[in-house]
């Protein structure tokens, strides 16, 4: 019975061929249960690297040269068309009209952060002396920072542009929307002295036959030193505003009220705007802005009797889709979360609360203290979002980390973390996380993460301030195709995923 078991009376007895039988058995079981283990991990590391990095054809980040506009579906309240100015979309330029170098528009962002930030600075500064607090802090700041006597608003040369009509007969006029001002107004005939170039004809007030201008001696003229951050003056018996931008460009005229109209069913008389006599600036052949703050003069407040101070925007790359500013909550996505607006420091901005931030699924090391000291703002006009200097030193070495396969490009302005990308089709890139207040955590889409001078500059759309305590920003390129959504009644901000579609 060579190789069987030998049987004996309740015993059992092995023969030592079955016995090498048994081992090449367990022995192949325990290789068999290794591989298996083995290819387990595999798969999981493979599913941690494919759920914390983008992988993606380069070219879905590159800019377009065609108009691809995008379906947003109906959608409810009022909802204008929202278009990047320097896109494919844009009717703003002329065909083969050069629009301005990306390292130019990187200088007019960093002129409005500037802007923002003294106008920020200055306002916690009077608060604080209204308040006999004397924080060494913002002692240390007055005695080594030369502030206006009137700070300028922030610099309105963002990328997004909408159209709304004003008058009767409406107008239709191509303004920039922003969220960081709060007065709208346009340039009007005559324009007594100067007024920049614009594609659209020029508002005629003579022309509507609800044009009216309002009294130097109404509240509503009062209200316009909250608004603009300058005291208004009279001519004649008329109110005349005057708003200054962080770097010098302006606009100057009567205060004025006439018919808006945001949509066939959505028209609002009386609504109280600028009407630009003498104007000059970087506002790229657009007739005007959009004030989206939250002061009683900004389309939110005049329009919130029937919207009820809630809008929401989906802001569109620059590969040529569009999206949307919408008014009232019809048509809300309903897959949002939100995160509690912070306090708004006296300012009409919206503060946020920023807890902590990941790269690649690794969560950075940074003391929750960093954000809060300097505090935070989303801003619609602001290209690159701005972080506290220990924040964003410790991003971009960990990005960088994750990134050491590519090999790195020359620095583009105030971008210095930048990768010659032109020898790649598809490119693997960590991802990066914001946590906010209210255990909410958003996912920056790919085309949030660069900004792209083409495929041998493709870099990281995040900057530091100088230190630690000036304000952070988060701006509109890691708001991308985002909805976005501002419930000022209700103090919360949300934000949901393919916004634009």
């Amino acid at each position: 019975m060579k190789g069987l078991f030998v049987k004996y009376p309740n015993t059992i007895i092995v023969s030592p061929m079955a016995t090498r039988s048994v081992l090449f058995s367990s022995s192949f079981l325990l290789i068999l249960l290794s591989f298996s283990l083995e290819k387990s991990n595999a798969l999981e590391g493979r599913k941690t690297i494919e759920s914390n990095f983008h992988t993606i054809q380069l070219t879905s980040i590159l800019p377009s040269s065609s108009c691809k506009p995008s379906s947003k579906g109906k959608r409810g309240g009022a909802s204008l068309e929202v278009i990047n100015k320097h896109g494919p979309c844009s009717q703003l330029n002329k065909k083969g009209e050069k629009g301005p170098t990306l390292t130019e528009m990187l200088a007019h962002d960093q002129a409005r952060v500037d802007s923002i930030q003294t106008r920020i600075a200055a306002q916690n500064f009077n608060l604080f002396r209204k308040t006999e607090k004397t924080s060494k802090k913002y002692r240390a700041k007055d005695s080594k920072t030369t502030l206006p006597a009137q700070p300028g608003i922030a610099l309105s040369t963002g990328n997004y542009i909408v159209t709304v009509g004003i008058g009767t007969p409406k107008k239709d006029l191509t303004l920039i929307f922003d969220t960081g001002s709060d007065l709208t107004w346009t340039q009007c005939e005559p324009c007594f002295k100067t007024c920049f170039p614009q594609q659209q004809p020029i508002f005629n007030p003579s022309s509507s036959s609800t044009y009216s201008n309002i009294s130097c001696s109404s509240t509503a003229c009062s209200g316009l030193k909250s608004a603009t951050g300058n005291s208004p003056v009279c001519s004649s018996s008329t109110c005349v505003y005057g708003i200054q931008y962080g770097d010098s460009s302006f606009s100057i005229g009567f205060f004025a009220k006439d018919r808006l109209t945001l949509s066939a069913t959505d028209v609002f008389d009386g609504f109280m705007f600028g009407c630009g006599q003498d104007n000059k600036g970087l506002f790229g052949k657009t007739a005007g802005l959009i004030g989206l703050g939250r002061d009683p003069l900004s389309i939110v407040s005049q329009t919130s009797a029937k919207f009820g101070k809630y809008f929401s925007y989906c802001l569109p790359t620059r590969r040529g889709s569009n999206g949307h500013l919408s008014f009232g909550k019809n048509g809300a996505k309903s897959n949002l979360q939100f995160t509690p607006f912070a306090s708004s420091q006296g300012t009409s901005f919206y503060f946020i609360d920023v807890l902590g931030i990941s790269v690649g699924g690794k969560s950075l090391a940074i003391s929750p203290m960093v954000f809060k000291n300097a505090g935070t703002i989303i801003d619609s006009g602001t290209v690159i979002t701005r972080l506290p200097s220990t924040a964003y030193s410790n991003l971009r070495a960990t990005f960088r980390e994750f990134m050491s396969k590519y090999p790195r490009a020359p620095d583009l302005s105030l971008l210095d973390t930048c990768y010659d990308l032109s020898n790649y089709t598809t490119i693997s890139i960590p991802k990066i996380s914001f946590n906010f207040n209210g255990n909410t955590k958003m996912d920056i889409v790919p085309n949030g993460i660069f900004i792209v001078n083409g495929a041998s500059q493709v870099c990281l759309a995040f900057a530091g301030n100088g230190d630690d305590d000036s304000i952070g920003i988060f701006g509109n390129t890691q708001q991308q195709t985002m909805e976005i959504v501002y419930d000022v009644a209700g103090e919360k901000l949300g934000f949901g995923y393919g916004g634009c579609t």
